[in-house]
């Protein structure tokens, strides 16, 4: 029998991000006492007291640091967690300051032990891991850092089949376990679709913009025509009218690295297909997910460690921009862009 209990799930979480953690501070050659914030998101284990207050108990930060435990949100809290830290920080814009953001997701108490397909999902792709990432506004540490944060980008939908897909329940035999939905690659689609439209205009470059703005036109026009001639009785005409498709920007023109949410082969196979990215930009979500399997909302963060240290078809240089796409529960679709300094 799999030991699912509270002390059993604490030791995972210790285990994981107390590491990751002293890597992070030891990395950025910070001291715990010059941390300003803590942001921590687990979606599955919500212990009481929480993670944050584990960590601060653990490596002694400072009593007036200002923790947040995120949980719930999936494998797109990261860069939730990101926008947050990056939030606080610009209330610090005068004196600076230096924030911790820790994403893992722990999965001890969450194994299935029952038999539905729609559950037993998460057995075969979930996986324990964590990543930490120290971020600062500081001028002083502006030469030191490895990447400078451009953009953040979360969409929310709002449907009862995006609300349903991932969803934490029991089984038939009241098994508990995470259910996903097999809508779930067409939800994520449509949230990714929305997402893009709104970081599009802050990295696409304006050739590319306008060619959006142009289709988008023509699709209105043509509908407003087609409602004219249908009032008018005119529906052969109305019928011969062309079909204007959705016009596709290329990405790959402002971006030049991709970290897609190692959410499974299927995701990745649909993204490489619809951004029309090539092998080299898919490679490092395809390795995560291969090496790792899926860790939650860190995945994204192995595979910029895999761009940054490991990457040969398509090296990392100064200067080059890095997309995170991640999907979180609920359903959610989040991004963000760095830049190589």
């Amino acid at each position: 029998e799999t030991d699912r209990s509270i002390e059993a799930s604490r030791k995972e979480a210790e285990t994981v991000v107390f590491d990751v953690v002293e890597s992070a501070l030891k990395k950025a050659k910070l001291h715990p006492k010059e941390v300003d914030i803590l942001v921590i998101n687990c979606s599955l284990f919500s212990p009481t007291p929480s993670l944050c207050a584990m960590v601060i108990s653990k490596f002694g930060f400072r009593q007036d640091i200002q923790s947040f435990n995120l949980s719930g949100m999936g494998c797109g809290a990261s860069l939730i967690s990101i926008g947050l830290a990056k939030d606080l920080l610009q209330r610090r814009r005068f004196s600076g300051g230096k924030a911790l953001v820790v994403s893992t997701e722990i999965i001890t108490p969450n194994l299935y032990h029952g038999n539905e397909r729609g559950f037993l999902l998460q057995n075969t792709l979930f996986r324990c891991g964590g990543a930490a990432i120290v971020l600062s506004n500081s001028w002083f540490d502006g030469r030191r850092a490895w990447y400078k944060l451009l953009h953040t980008v979360r969409v929310q939908s709002n449907s009862e089949e995006a609300y349903q897909c991932v969803y934490e329940a029991q089984d038939g035999s009241n098994q508990r376990g995470v259910r996903l939905s097999k809508d779930i690659v067409k939800v994520a689609g449509k949230c990714m679709e929305k997402n893009m439209t709104t970081i599009g205009p802050y990295v696409l470059p304006l050739s590319e913009q306008i060619r959006v703005v142009i289709s988008l036109a023509l699709r209105f026009v043509v509908k407003i025509l087609v409602k004219l001639m249908k009032s008018c009785g005119m529906e052969k005409m109305a019928a011969k009218l062309p079909n204007i498709k959705h016009y596709v920007p290329d990405f790959k023109r402002g971006i030049d690295h991709f970290c897609i949410h190692a959410g499974g082969r299927a995701v990745i196979d649909g993204i490489e297909k619809n951004m029309k990215l090539e092998l080299f930009h898919t490679e490092p979500s395809r390795m995560a997910l291969l090496n790792y399997g899926n860790t939650s909302s860190s995945s994204i963060w192995y595979e910029m460690e895999y761009i940054q240290e490991h990457q040969k078809t398509n090296p990392l240089k100064k200067g080059h921009r890095i997309m995170q796409v991640a999907f979180g529960s609920g359903f959610k679709c989040t991004s963000g862009v760095w830049l190589k300094l």
